[in-house]
This record gives structure tokens, sequence and C-alpha cells, in this order.
């Protein structure tokens, strides 16, 4: 089997697992990546992740990931919501987080197309990741064709930025996709309304402000003035302005749907949730890598401001 219909044939099991999109790329060395994460990290925009400062080497290389890897696949899942929060003034909630942990529903997709491609291409050694590896996926989506790095550092396609991203790296040569075009243009709209001017330039991010990481990844305790402007879990402004976003079409897994009382929830409910509702509303939910504690803190320091 050549690689044109190897790569023809994977792309076409992704979709049929309810990947929204799947592009190929070779596994190599990042070397444009090299001095912009080194200065990122340089200029502390990681806060307290200190683990982003780990596996430097293996961050800008899948090769290290992957022994005699040839292959990045690289896929990406839809997950706009049909219905969203109804009141934009009450406590608020990222889209990614409003059904099952996309790790679990991912990474069970990923591997059966690793099965897939055991079974019926090649036996092949790989390695599939969402999220759990030191490894850039954004990157390497863009580098698969699949889109481009806007100026809030995500990925944005032409369907918009509401997508997960994983990755299977392997030892099977196939056929590589080439790059898009970066199609931001002239529009800041995501640096203009971002609340906490997190994006201090077009592409970098200070984590320290930035309300996804100090409502999900910060642990110590907030600074007085913190404002975190009603977001309780992440934050999707710089999507929610971003013009691609306009042609966000609802996604069709029914894993991500959300427990009714994240949707109607007011701020009287949020303030007086019980534990027992919380793993109720979040029963398999990436908010649970908060924790109940962590969201009522969150909750709390909104309530001071």
């Amino acid at each position: 089997m050549n690689k044109e219909k190897i790569s023809e044939l994977i792309k076409q099991k992704a979709i049929e697992l309810g990947f929204s999109a799947c592009g190929i790329s070779k596994s190599d060395f990042l070397k444009d990546e090299k001095n912009r994460l080194k200065n990122w990290l340089l200029e502390k925009n990681h806060a307290e992740m200190q683990y982003m400062e780990n596996y430097f080497d293996k961050r800008l290389d899948t090769r290290l990931l992957v022994e005699n890897s040839k292959s990045v696949i690289s896929v990406i899942m839809n997950y706009f919501p049909e219905k969203k929060q109804e009141n934009d003034f009450d406590y608020k909630i990222s889209k990614f987080a409003y059904g099952k942990d996309y790790h679990f529903v991912i990474k069970q997709k990923l591997q059966q197309l690793f099965d897939y491609i055991n079974t019926e291409i090649k036996v092949t050694n790989g390695r599939f990741f969402v999220d759990s590896a030191p490894i850039l996926e954004r990157v390497w989506a863009k580098k698969s064709g699949l889109g481009w790095i806007g100026k809030n550092s995500l990925l944005i396609t032409k369907k918009g930025s509401f997508f997960f991203v994983g990755e299977l790296i392997c030892d099977i040569e196939m056929q590589y996709d080439s790059e898009i075009n970066n199609y931001c243009g002239s529009c800041t709209k995501c640096i203009d309304a971002c609340p906490t001017k997190a994006i201090t330039e077009p592409y970098v991010i200070d984590s320290k402000k930035c309300i996804s990481y100090l409502t999900i990844e910060k642990k110590s305790d907030f600074e007085k003035e913190t404002d975190l402007h009603n977001w309780i879990f992440g934050c999707d402004v710089c999507q929610d302005v971003c013009p691609w976003n306009n042609k966000s079409e609802v996604n069709n897994e029914i894993l991500f749907s959300p427990h009714p009382n994240l949707l109607i929830n007011k701020e009287k409910d949020w303030e007086t949730i019980k534990k027992s509702d919380f793993n109720t509303i979040f029963k398999k939910s990436c908010v649970k890598r908060t924790k109940y504690k962590g969201l009522v803190r969150n909750i709390n320091q909104i309530k001071q401001n």
C-alpha cells in the first residue's frame, strides 16, 4: 500500500470516528518554535505552570516522543454547543467544559484509530495524545493544514476555533499535508476584547493575566484585586469575538451535551452550590479538574469584586 492510500484511509477512518478533520505532517524538529517557546518561558508567561519548563527538547521534536517516528496525524473535533448559558451576566463556564471531559472522548477515538491502523493498514509503533504529553498540539495541527494559529494563540479554522486537538504519532511514512495561509489579517478583535489584556502582543499570552489560567490552573490564592469578569471556569471572550466563529457549526457529539442545570443556573444557584450538586452537574466533566473547592474559590473571588 502506497503512502497516498495509507493517508487516505486514515483520514476516512478519522471522519468515521467522529473527528471533524484530519491532517498529516512529517514527524520532525520544530525549528521555528524553539526561540518562541524559549522566550515565552524566560518571560515567565507560563506563571505557575512549572511543568511547561519540563521536556523542552521533546516539546520541539516528536521523534523524541516516539522513536523512529515518521508521521504526526493531527485531528480536531468540534465542541461548539447547540445551547449556551442563558444569561451573560450570570457566572459563566467555558463551552469546552460543557459536556464529558474531552480527554476521555478523544483518547477513546484515537485508540480506535490506532487499532485500525494496526489491524487494517500496517503494524506500527506509536502513541497518541490529548493534552497528555509535552507536545505543541496546535502547532502540529497547523503544520498538518487543519488551520492557522490566531493572535489569541488558538488554532483557527475556516469553521471557527471551537475545536479540540489531538495527535497520533507513528513510524509509518505517509503523504504529508501543506500548511494553509493565516487568515487573521489585520484583525485585532481578540486582543481588543480580552478583559484582562492577557494577549500582550499578537500570538503571545501572559498566563498570569489569562482568566482561563486563573480559574483552572492557578493553585495559589488570588490577588485581592483579581477580576474574573464572572468566569468561574475558563473563558471564551477571545473566541466569541473572532469573526471566524460566526461560521461555527453545532457539534454532533452527544457526550458533549451539558447537564441542564449548567445552562440555567443563576447567580444564587452557583453561590449556594453544594458538593453533591457539583458532582451531579459536572459528572465526568473536566471542571472536576478544579474540584469543588476550586470552583467555590472562583465564585467567592467574583463576589468580592
